[in-house]
């Protein structure tokens, strides 16, 4: 039986969250083994700590896909009397292979905070930051008349052709295309040494800069020319505007501590801490998975009623607090959302395949509450 490679698993990833979208002192990708070993079960995880590794092995797991990378800052030495080594050592030797996806699954469509939104019944206004967005071009090919349907099937089945929720979008103009086949051809139409004139359509259509290679590939197989003629024209339309965190409406308004509450009990946490009047009304709110006392300001000059983070210190806190923004640090481990939703989707994406996706059932919050 043939099993499905890592880098096949790991393209499939990308097409959620490419490698791109994540911010360049942030680690991303393949961790530890190779893209081409084989997968026959995978197990999604937040952290690859030495327990993890304990249960994958223990399950028989021969792909862990993370959030937080397992490297994300340079090895001087991998010493296995060490916790890190130990964890490297044990993944060698089972034949382990780590994958992580972090800012880059934050930052896409559908990512970490998305779903922190979807859990808190949150209706997302905008980004809290923008960070980049799509480069749309416009790809033009030639096709003879009796390939047209095809071609622009083969568009946007690779992605082409996708303007919100409308799919296979393009344009088409007739005209006639000339061409005199050489020596060593072997012409779909006309012969060698003749000048052929050929009733062809003209299709344009729309593409972002990550799909073009794809779109270009499956446009040349579909196509009935050796050499197909095609343009590629980078647009100054903007296409999706990729952000860090969110900014959107609580369902219902309600107080401080009913919020602080409900993020608790949402995700099983032992505690939050809250600064702020905890009978203080909110309904616009600002929420960031991970570390976010960095963008403190920025969720102020958004006007929001709080904002939900992790890993606020001290003094970040107490700067909120003097410009009347409550703040509730739910703690990093709340990003463990991201488990479920990334098995649910590496499951579909190869349900007609022989691999089985598990969700890590340890713990990896290191904090506890007294």
């Amino acid at each position: 039986m043939t099993y499905l490679k890592n880098a096949t698993i790991f393209h499939a990833i990308e097409k959620w969250a490419p490698k791109h979208l994540a911010y360049d002192w942030d680690n991303v990708g393949l961790q530890v083994g190779s893209h081409q070993n084989e997968a026959r079960k995978v197990m999604i995880t937040l952290d690859v700590t030495e327990s993890v590794v304990d249960e994958a092995v223990n399950k028989k797991v021969d792909l862990i896909i993370a959030h937080h990378p397992l490297l994300f800052k340079p090895l001087n030495q991998i010493d296995i009397n060490h916790p890190k080594g130990r964890t490297i050592q044990k993944l060698i030797q089972n034949n382990i292979t780590v994958y992580a996806t972090h800012t880059n699954l934050d930052i896409a469509t559908n990512g970490v905070n998305d779903m922190l939104c979807d859990a808190l019944d949150i209706t997302i206004q905008k980004n809290l930051l923008n960070t980049s967005h799509e480069q749309l071009m416009k790809f033009i090919v030639f096709v003879p008349e009796t390939h047209v349907e095809q071609i622009r099937n083969a568009l946007s089945d690779s992605g082409a052709g996708h303007i919100g929720a409308y799919s296979h979008c393009t344009f088409q103009s007739s005209g006639q295309g000339t061409f005199k086949p050489l020596e060593g051809t072997t012409p779909y139409i006309g012969k060698q040494n003749e000048l052929s004139v050929v009733q062809e359509m003209k299709i344009e259509t729309i593409v972002t800069s990550d799909q073009i290679a794809q779109v270009i590939q499956a446009m040349v197989h579909a196509h009935p020319y050796e050499e197909p003629a095609y343009d590629i024209v980078p647009l100054d339309n903007k296409g999706t505007v990729y952000g860090l965190g969110k900014v959107g409406l609580l369902k219902h308004e309600m107080t401080l501590e009913s919020l602080a509450i409900k993020i608790k009990q949402t995700f099983s946490m032992p505690g939050v801490r809250v600064t702020g009047q905890l009978n203080s009304k909110i309904k616009k709110v600002a929420i960031l998975g991970g570390s976010g006392e960095k963008y403190v300001d920025k969720a102020y000059e958004m006007g929001v009623d709080t904002f939900i983070t992790g890993d606020m210190s001290f003094h970040t806190a107490q700067d909120a607090m003097e410009l009347g923004l409550p703040v509730i640090d739910a703690g990093h481990y709340i990003e463990k959302v991201m488990i479920e939703s990334v098995r649910q989707y590496v499951a579909a994406y190869f349900q007609d395949h022989d691999l089985e996706c598990v969700a890590s059932e340890i713990n990896t919050d290191p904090f506890q509450f007294i």
